[in-house]
């Protein structure tokens, strides 16, 4: 039988008022796909720094073929064969592809020259290890976020690497680039390349691994073959709860539309876009990258305003020029990427709730009313359970399910008819993410009309009473999903 190519062993580590890893344990053979997997905060990106030699364990060690480490540092485990791959890619977005490929050996060798005709040569070898086609004089910051990946990956594959560590590597990616990242880590089994996944995504987890280990506050749930696992057991060994699949049902819904689109268009990304909203309802819009279903929902908050039909809010036409435009007609607009569109992260939680309702908290003399700003803010950290010890704590200290919450409270304290959502639980764990599905479906019960625009199809099923379909910028399909029922296969055949 063939010895575990990396062993990690009762592993402990601390930081100040943060028992972050408690005595875990983790084994990867040769070849093996594993996944490690958690809700945010419980220890998986501080196990990942220990393996690659970010942090020292307090106690516990690191054996990887064979070799055993009390303390690995971070040259031992390149050496070795460890490469991480994070959500950032520690690429350089002005080099070149080929300088971002061959940075790292240029610098070893310690030449005071750059021999270009050797630096494309390495650059070529590396793409070619994955059968990766790409401009090597194209910047990075130029390309997709898939194909930055793909080159985290190539400049990987050239240090030898035996164990390669992807930390949630499918959060910006389409279903189609997902498939072809699939692809390529079953091409490293083959080469005998371990890979350990990082992701709470079930349906991934599932399809592309064979191994599993579940992390929740530091310790160690559960560790097995991915085969023996089914949704709800999963689930409840990440959250430690169980929760019940069910679909949303609207109910109350108001006869007259709250939003309609008639012939809506936009040159160049969409065009004759036709839906009605009512309130009581969630409205699900999905379709690949490039069907225009981002640049609609740009467009229904003034980001960037249609150029050709007519919207209207409560029967009445509406020319979003501006989202203050948007604001001023009570609709809101949750961005996908939170932490650039939708948050002051260094700011405080208090500061990032109250900051759309800031003029209605100034007294006559236009300074801060403090108590009254106080109880909006324990107000909404109550009614959407956002966890914080300190409201006045920095944004940037919450795990990415309480940031969503801030982005959801910062707009309903504007007293909204209509929210906007653009992947509303991109990036957030499974609880967190039931969280926000259940404070949607709480809005919608109580009057609202909501957009969800996600290529999460699990997510569009299950709280969604309508659906439209885009492709090449056209509503190709539009379902009433509660009595069609349609599933995945239904969706997806549509979308491609």
């Amino acid at each position: 039988m063939a010895e575990p190519l990396l062993k990690a062993v009762d592993i402990d580590k601390s930081f100040v008022g943060v028992h972050a890893l408690k005595k875990v344990n983790l084994t990867i053979m040769p070849g093996e796909i594993h996944c490690l997997a958690g809700e945010n905060g419980c220890g998986k990106s501080t196990l990942i720094k220990v393996i690659s030699g970010v942090y020292a364990p307090d106690s516990g060690h690191i054996e990887f073929e064979g070799n055993y480490y009390q303390k690995i540092t971070p040259m031992q485990a390149i050496d070795a064969g460890i490469q991480v791959i994070y959500q950032d890619f520690s690429i350089f977005p002005n080099l070149t592809v080929k300088e971002n490929l061959a940075l790292n050996m240029e610098l070893a060798s310690k030449k005071k020259l750059v021999n270009w005709k050797e630096v494309e040569t390495i650059a070529r070898e590396a793409i070619s290890k994955i059968d990766f086609k790409v401009d090597l004089e194209a910047k990075l910051g130029d390309l997709s976020v898939a194909e930055k990946q793909m080159v985290a990956i190539c400049r990987a594959l050239m240090f030898k690497a035996k164990l390669i560590i992807m930390d949630e590597p499918t959060t910006s990616l389409t279903k189609r680039e997902v498939e072809r990242l699939f692809k390529v880590i079953l091409g490293l089994k083959q080469q005998g390349i371990a890979t350990l996944f990082v992701s709470h995504k079930l349906n991934e987890v599932f399809e592309i691994s064979e191994k599993y280990t579940i992390l929740r506050s530091g310790e160690l749930v559960s560790s097995g073959s991915t085969a023996d696992l089914d949704n709800e057991t999963f689930t409840y060994y990440m959250t430690g709860r169980r929760f019940e699949a069910t679909h949303f049902v609207p109910e109350n819904v108001s006869k007259d539309p709250i939003m309609e689109a008639k012939g809506l268009s936009l040159a160049g990304s969409y065009s004759d876009v036709d839906f009605s909203l009512h309130k009581g309802e969630i409205l699900g819009i999905t379709g690949l990258l490039d069907s225009g279903r981002t640049e609609l929902a740009l467009s229904l908050f003034g980001f960037e305003p249609a150029t050709g039909g007519q919207l209207l809010v409560n029967g009445n036409p509406v020319k979003f020029k501006t989202p203050r435009d948007a604001i001023h007609s009570k609709v809101g607009f949750v961005p996908e990427d939170r932490l650039s569109e939708g948050l002051f992260l260094p700011q405080s939680i208090a500061d990032n709730i109250v900051i759309s309702e800031i003029d209605k908290l100034r007294t006559k003399l236009k300074t801060m009313d403090f108590p009254k700003r106080q109880e909006e803010v324990n107000r909404w950290v109550k009614e959407l359970s956002i966890a914080t010890p300190n409201p006045e704590n920095a944004c940037l200290t919450l795990s990415g399910g309480n940031q969503q919450k801030i982005v959801l409270a910062k707009w309903l304290a504007c007293d909204l008819d209509i929210m906007i959502l653009n992947g509303p639980t991109v990036g957030v764990d499974i609880g967190s993410k039931h969280d926000i599905h259940a404070i949607l479906r709480t809005l919608a019960a109580k009057g609202m009309g909501i957009i969800i625009i996600s290529d999460d199809l699990p997510e569009i099923i299950e709280n969604c009473s309508s659906l439209l379909i885009m492709k090449g910028g056209k509503i190709v399909k539009q379902m009433d999903m509660i009595k069609e029922k349609p599933d995945e296969k239904a969706i997806l055949g549509y979308m491609m």
